[in-house]
């Protein structure tokens, strides 16, 4: 007769646990292109509560090392900002690519570097030298192939993007523009980047003040006027000119009326408190006109806008944004679930709510610069805008206790996710809603699960060296698919938020592991749910260059 402890057949669907977390728990190891999407999609080179900045690009550039394959590199780096809408992990990979496969690097730099923030981030990113070849050797400026990149960029770009990409410094425009050294295409070009780099007008020849684009001559008269008025009138009339290229400028609340006017729905809702301090919404007129483009429904739809950017605009109001605001702030985000996607029926969702979760979800970058949105706070909106969407679902708060809560679905979402984030801050144990699921809710069928998590589980262990949650799903997995027969299996989803290289289930064709935050998300838990199989790695591959 077989010996059972080391033959019993549920060992072949529990595979030991082949790492240790940041926490000091067990846990499975991502593969190297799997862990490398899921810094991609959650990394920002902040502290987090498990790592430094310093540590997570020393992973991503061992990450980056080991996967030797560079059109992957290339879809990620799309993926990273097309999708994950992340800055600064799809600017490291594209400097990575410039020293592995520069024409790899030319197909895919302009969709990366689609606006001058993430031009001056690669630039600095190049100069740092952290970024170095097969011989070891590091880049400090920019070679003749990049050089050509960033020469084809700030010729091609529009006169408003060269505008944008005039905000800000260290570094500077006008730094990359005297490294890039790019040659104008005529005299308009050519007189753009003597005044963009501070160049007297003599050394512009043969171009003069004369051929500065309209919008660049309407620009310098904004700032010299004198008057409020004449601001306002000016400022009125510049419409290819974003407003926070004009509102160092701005002489008085007539004037930030009209930028408040200029600014799109998403400006709107991220500079409430500006708006506030320079007096725009001192009257109902202005107050109307803001809370109207905030909950505009058809722009939201348009945008696929997910209720998170409202979610955290409301966190961040000030206590005397006015009430309508605040009210048209909800409004968004109820408009905002209908971009989340139906699943294919009701799922339990665990929402950790333990201490490492109180954490910043894009880490901490220093006083008057830290978001306001915790790791909690994302992982509760998760949860709230699925359950809208799948009413049957169930939430399940736990840290090393499960919490029983009872969520009306037709509350405000908002509503919804300040109440769910308010649960636990103890340690974590990712297995607990699965037990609390196998007991409670041994009756009810489920689509499968989805566990939002910063994957640090310490607390509790599995069975013949598994984690706890693979033992978990496997009772839960094996009691649905007694329930249902011949319909689907149940699935496992975990949602990974920060840029943590381990996980607490290990990929399987029931299991799979995604990274991020943004509304990207939601498709391919959909997706998988509905036994598409389209994992996460499969997701970034079938991205087109």
């Amino acid at each position: 007769m077989a010996n059972m402890s080391l033959f019993a057949s549920i060992l072949g669907r529990l595979p030991k646990a082949n790492a240790v977390n940041e926490a000091g728990g067990l846990a499975y190891q991502l593969e190297p292109k799997h862990a490398l999407a899921q810094v991609a999609a959650t990394g920002t080179f902040n502290n987090a509560f498990y790592s430094t900045a310093e540590s997570q690009l020393d992973e991503v550039l061992k990450l980056i090392d080991t996967v030797d394959d560079n059109q992957y590199l290339a879809k990620l780096a799309l993926y990273a900002r097309e999708k994950a809408f992340m800055k600064d992990m799809p600017a490291a990979l594209l400097v990575a690519l410039s020293v592995r496969d520069t024409e790899l690097m030319h197909r895919v730099f302009d969709r990366v570097v689609d606006n001058g923030r993430v031009l001056r981030t690669v630039f600095q990113m190049i100069r740092s030298g952290q970024f170095k070849n097969k011989a070891g050797k590091s880049r400090v400026g920019l070679s003749s192939s990049v050089q050509r990149a960033f020469q084809r960029w700030l010729n091609t770009a529009s006169v408003g993007k060269l505008l944008s990409a005039s905000i800000g410094n260290d570094p500077s425009l006008r730094d990359i523009l005297r490294m890039a050294r790019p040659t104008p295409k005529d005299n308009a070009r050519r007189a753009m980047f003597g005044w963009l780099t501070d160049k007297s007008i003599d050394k512009w020849a043969p171009a003069t003040e004369a051929d500065l684009p309209v919008e660049v001559q309407s620009l310098i008269a904004y700032r010299k006027s004198e008057s409020e008025e004449a601001q306002a009138l000016i400022a009125g009339g510049l419409d290819i000119v974003r407003w926070d290229l004009l509102s160092d400028a701005a002489r008085g609340p007539k004037v930030w009326a009209v930028l408040a006017r200029k600014m799109g729905p998403q400006a709107l809702r991220m500079n409430l408190n500006t708006l506030l301090r320079h007096d725009v919404l001192a009257t109902s007129a202005m107050v109307d006109y803001v809370a109207d483009r905030i909950a505009d429904k058809t722009e939201i739809q348009r945008s696929k806008q997910f209720p998170y950017q409202y979610f955290a605009a409301y966190l961040n109001a000030d206590d005397n944004v006015p009430q309508k605001i605040k009210t048209a702030l909800h409004k968004a985000a109820e408009i905002a679930c209908g971009n989340v996607p139906e699943l294919p029926g009701p799922v339990v969702i665990g929402l950790d709510t333990s201490g490492s979760m109180s954490s910043p979800v894009t880490g901490n970058r220093g006083r008057g610069a830290t978001s306001k949105m915790r790791c909690i706070d994302v992982a509760a909106l998760f949860a709230a805008a699925i359950l809208r969407r799948n009413p049957a679902s169930v939430v399940i708060p736990f840290d090393t206790s499960a919490y029983d809560v009872k969520i009306d679905p037709n509350d405000s979402i908002l509503s919804i996710a300040q109440r769910l984030a308010k649960y636990g801050g103890g340690g974590t144990d990712c297995s607990l809603p699965l037990v609390v699921a196998n007991q409670k809710y041994a009756r009810r069928k489920f689509a499968g699960m989805v566990l939002v998590s910063d994957n640090e589980s310490w607390v509790g262990t599995g069975r013949h060296g598994s984690t706890g949650v693979m033992t978990a799903w496997e009772a839960f997995s094996s009691n649905q698919r007694k329930l249902s027969r011949k319909a689907a299996p149940p699935k496992l989803i975990n949602i990974d938020l920060q840029p943590y290289q381990t996980v607490q289930a290990c990929e399987r064709t029931d299991i799979m592991n995604i990274g991020g935050f943004s509304d990207a998300v939601f498709n391919v838990i959909s997706a998988f749910l509905a036994d598409n199989n389209q994992r996460f790695v499969a997701e970034v591959e079938a991205i087109e260059l």
